[in-house]
């Protein structure tokens, strides 16, 4: 066998490698990506997805509700649309810290046949001007606090 077709050999047989690597990944990413979608997004579908997505936006101020200490109830809306959305903390853990109305949230979830989505996982969302208070108060005193910056 000639020395080209050698290595004419190798190359075609490095890139079948590379390519059925290349396959493995695809297919083991594919069942882990979750769409995210905002209320208003939902609104226009045709139809509402039957596999679990994420839902983000805000927590509507005055709809967080605890049914038995332990069932959340909230609405998430994006000025558009608004869904209302169901979290066992029972089977799924607390909520986290940051999650409060009219704060950003993304819930992981399904679409439950009535429109209310239900979630198995809620992610508080928190904003990017964070600003430790020690800070915050350090900054007053010392007359660097810049007027406008959120409190």
């Amino acid at each position: 066998m000639k020395r080209k077709t050698q290595r004419m050999i190798y190359v075609g047989a490095g890139l079948a490698i590379l390519a059925f690597a290349g396959l493995l990944a695809f297919f083991a990413i594919g069942d882990n990506v979750r769409f995210f979608y905002s209320p208003g997004d939902l609104k226009q579908l045709a139809s509402p997805p039957t596999q679990s997505f994420h839902l983000g936006g805000l927590v509507k101020a005055g709809s967080v509700h605890k049914d038995n200490e332990m069932m959340l109830r909230f609405t998430v809306t994006d000025g558009a649309a608004e869904v209302p959305v169901v979290y066992d903390q029972t089977e799924h853990g607390l909520v986290p810290d940051l999650f409060a109305e009219g704060q950003g949230a993304v819930a992981e979830g399904k679409l439950g046949d009535d429109g209310t989505f239900v979630a198995t996982r809620v992610l508080a969302k928190h904003d990017e001007n964070y600003m430790p208070p020690e800070v915050t108060d350090a900054l007053k005193r010392s007359g660097e606090w810049q007027r406008g910056r959120p409190e």
